[in-house]
């Protein structure tokens, strides 16, 4: 998946000489926290973050609309030169990028002019889709040796019992790292049949693993 399938591709922005009071303003009417600031031809030369206002002031003003600081120019206190990213990005890379930087939104460029924002509650929704956890069905966890093939070997169980497979992630196990653990969502309320079957073939079904309840 690329970053212009899940970014808004239509942000809304400031100039570099709108007040803080104003970006305050927009930020509430749109319930957003991270704005980008360009100039005249669209180049990003800026954001400026909820945070950023609220770190700018003095605890003591915070709560005086007319105080002089709301009317400093936002270009003051954004954050010059930001990291950003291009339309084409795969998003792994994107959410590697807000991982490692600690942002909170990235600015997407393309032809050098601003054409998107992506925030981490783009990324947050887009895992949760990616996942499959929108839509009904059953996860199910289990610890496998890290062999080639293996992967193609669980899904067979799945395949047997016309299970379609809604995701599949795969984490290190810390218990072991010559193991993994896969997360598998099956589109199925009822797993059990295919659970009974991953363990009559070997595998280690973490979850579900009720305490008290057998699924031999």
């Amino acid at each position: 998946m690329i970053v212009e399938e899940i970014m808004n591709d239509e942000p809304h922005t400031l100039a570099p000489t709108n007040t803080v009071v104003e970006a305050l303003k927009l930020m509430r009417e749109k319930k957003v926290r991270h704005l980008p600031v360009v100039d005249e031809e669209h180049h990003v030369l800026g954001v400026i973050t909820e945070r950023d206002i609220k770190e700018a002031l003095p605890s003591s003003l915070r709560d005086e609309p007319n105080s002089p600081v709301f009317n400093a120019k936002v270009e003051e206190i954004m954050i010059k030169n930001p990291l950003v990213g291009h339309p084409l990005d795969f998003v792994e890379e994107v959410a590697l990028t807000f991982y490692e930087s600690k942002i909170g939104c990235l600015p997407i460029v393309s032809g050098g002019k601003l054409v998107g924002i992506v925030t981490t509650t783009d990324l947050l929704y887009t895992y949760i889709e990616l996942t499959g956890a929108t839509e009904p069905g059953s996860k199910i966890e289990i610890r496998v040796a890290d062999t080639p093939g293996i992967l193609f070997e669980v899904t067979k169980i799945f395949s047997e019992h016309h299970a379609n497979v809604q995701s599949v992630l795969v984490y290190p196990d810390s218990e072991n790292t010559q193991n993994k653990i896969l997360s598998v969502r099956v589109k199925t309320l009822n797993p059990l049949a295919m659970i009974e079957e991953l363990r009559k073939e070997g595998f280690d079904v973490l979850w579900p693993n009720l305490p008290g309840v057998s699924l031999q």
